[in-house]
């Protein structure tokens, strides 16, 4: 039998549990973003802390998402009936590993895989600061190709969330990787074959005072920055972004993301740089536009003067991609991701992609019935990109969709990443291939490849 506790026990006990919490968590907080740190005592309050994130990246159970489409697997659909090709990326719940696939859309037929050796990669780097937790974190059981680019010699670029950015052949042998800083989100290429991407400073480019110097996987501040590289992955150009906010005199912007009065570790968060490849009006050949998440904000940014051209920070939240539809048009994947009291993070109705004019300066919403319509709403990720015959291709991340819509707003096809076993797993940001460009670049490639050595 049990026996009984004296009412005082339970209350002292209630008591220093509640003391041991409050102290716990001083020490948890001292270590991420406290100038006076404990030593060894708030390094183990943190690691203790920690122990349940870790051990979900270690058991990798965040790379499946919830199943929305239960009745979908693979695609779904009529194939286009004009040329165009699909770089699927995505994590392999089959293989348990990213890859990334070259897809013929006018038959849904895999051409290539590229599927290259992660952790042979990982171990070129030296693992110290940005990099300390790159085998735990992004080891080849655990990275997505993210946002490949095809170069037109067929190579592919890619990245992940804060990892080297890498380059490589048909055959999955590594051409180069870049270990500056942590790279993340995504690739772009401009008319010059430099290539396009943000990543986390550090250490920071902003004073110590103000932002200590934590790597961002430690509690450190994110300084994003958008980032020029050559053809072969030499830094041409790097600029922080919340340099850019105080050197264009927005430096409040740097303190208005969160619900509380505390230190914003990442108050800008770029999702996409889009390089502006032609003269025209409102932009020159060189200018970039930069997706800010955190933000809710579109700027327009001239590396060669180091100024702000425009921002756009109305009626979008959380957006993604953004893409220039043609010499006075932009589109913007609009994530319309809000945050409502308490603690509830969801998409207001659906997603939208939204074409902004600057000769009139309005934007429309394109195919926005259909997309209500077959209720695309991913809330941290997404593309959209509007093709030159009018076809909407998305992808809805967060639940593993792909989508094809026609000119008319009728779904042509649909492609659901799922696995044998039944779950359905991450997209890496795939990318469609549709301009005569990229046209010659794959048949090109399908006509020289050749065969690779196992």
């Amino acid at each position: 039998m049990f026996k009984k506790i004296e009412i005082w026990i339970l209350y002292l006990t209630i008591l220093f549990s509640i003391l041991f919490a409050v102290g716990f968590g001083f020490l948890v907080r001292q270590e991420l973003v406290g100038t006076i740190k404990a030593g060894w005592v708030s390094k183990t309050a943190l690691t203790l802390a920690e122990i349940p994130v870790n051990l979900k990246k270690i058991i990798g159970s965040d790379l499946t998402l919830e199943d929305r489409f239960p009745s979908l697997d693979g695609f779904n659909g009529t194939p286009n009936s004009e040329e165009t090709y699909l770089l699927l990326s995505k994590y392999d719940g089959d293989l348990q590993e990213g890859i990334v696939e070259l897809v013929d859309l006018r038959t849904f037929e895999i051409l290539h895989t590229w599927n290259p050796d992660i952790d042979a990669f990982n171990n070129l780097v030296e693992q110290v600061d940005e990099f300390k937790y790159l085998q735990r974190d992004l080891k080849n059981s655990r990275h997505l190709l993210y946002h490949p680019v095809f170069t037109k010699e067929g190579d592919l670029i890619f990245i992940a969330h804060n990892a080297p950015l890498k380059k490589i052949d048909k055959c999955s042998n590594l051409i180069f990787q870049n270990t500056h800083d942590g790279f993340h989100h995504s690739v772009e290429t401009d008319i010059d074959g430099n290539i396009w991407t943000s990543t986390h400073m550090y250490p920071q480019s902003l004073p110590i005072e103000k932002v200590g110097r934590n790597i961002v996987s430690e509690g450190g501040l994110y300084d994003d920055a958008i980032v020029k590289l050559s053809a072969n992955g030499e830094i041409l150009y790097e600029k922080s972004v919340s340099r850019i906010f105080i050197d264009n005199g927005m430096e409040s912007r740097l303190s208005m993301v969160g619900t509380s009065h505390e230190f914003q570790l990442d108050p800008i968060h770029i999702n996409d740089v889009q390089p502006v490849n032609i003269d025209g009006k409102y932009w020159k050949k060189g200018d970039v536009f930069i997706s800010l998440g955190h933000q809710s904000m579109i700027i327009l940014w001239r590396p060669s003067t180091e100024e702000i051209l425009w921002k756009y920070d109305r009626d979008i939240f959380h957006q993604h991609d953004v893409n220039i539809l043609n010499e006075h048009q932009i589109s913007i994947f609009n994530n319309n991701r809000k945050y409502y009291y308490p603690d509830k993070d969801i998409v207001d109705g659906h997603n939208e992609v939204i074409i902004y004019n600057f000769k009139t300066n309005e934007y429309s919403s394109y195919l926005k019935d259909s997309l209500i319509e077959h209720d695309v709403r991913t809330i941290s990720q997404g593309r959209g990109e509007i093709l030159t015959n009018g076809g909407l291709f998305i992808e809805e991340t967060d639940y593993a969709r792909t989508l094809f819509f026609n000119e008319d707003g009728s779904l042509r096809w649909t492609h659901v990443n799922r696995a044998n076993d039944g779950n359905v797993y991450r997209l890496g940001w795939s990318r469609i291939l549709y301009t005569e460009e990229d046209i010659q670049t794959v048949n090109n490639f399908l006509t020289n490849k050749g065969t690779c050595n196992e």
